[in-house]
């Protein structure tokens, strides 16, 4: 049970085509606004939410603080064009599971995905390259 948040109506709609093809994973509401996602998603029976990070006037760090507060149960995966470390490693301290960029293929979507369901996090081999990268 997927919720996606996004102010694009075509990425919207994109994931949501791309994801319903996908065993296992029910796109079931999707928020053009964080604000919506914040006041609506805590009564949806949402397991898992892409959360894309630049929308205003609430961002999605924003959005991921409230909503996690209210539904600690929700697991949330940052989704950005950004592929700055820092970005991943903000939404995760704010208690997201994962974090994929916008430059993810389908199958690394619908894989950060699936592990955050089951418990783990992810963060997509874009990212964590370079998070790899500036560790040494």
């Amino acid at each position: 049970m997927v919720a996606i948040v996004d102010d694009h109506d075509l990425v919207r709609e994109t994931w949501k085509m791309l994801l319903q093809q996908a065993d296992g994973i029910e796109v079931i509401c999707d928020y053009a606004s964080a604000a919506d996602a914040i006041n609506e998603v805590p009564s949806q029976n949402v397991h898992v939410i892409l959360m894309d990070i630049n929308m205003s006037p609430v961002n999605g760090f924003e959005a991921t603080r409230k909503i996690l507060k209210a539904a600690p149960h929700i697991k949330i995966i940052g989704v950005s064009v950004n592929n700055q470390p820092s970005y991943a490693k903000n939404i995760m301290q704010l208690g997201a599971k994962g974090y994929v960029t916008k430059n993810s293929t389908k199958e690394e979507m619908i894989h950060a995905i699936n592990e955050v369901m089951k418990g783990k996090t992810y963060i997509c081999k874009e990212v964590s390259d370079m998070m790899n990268s500036s560790n040494h």
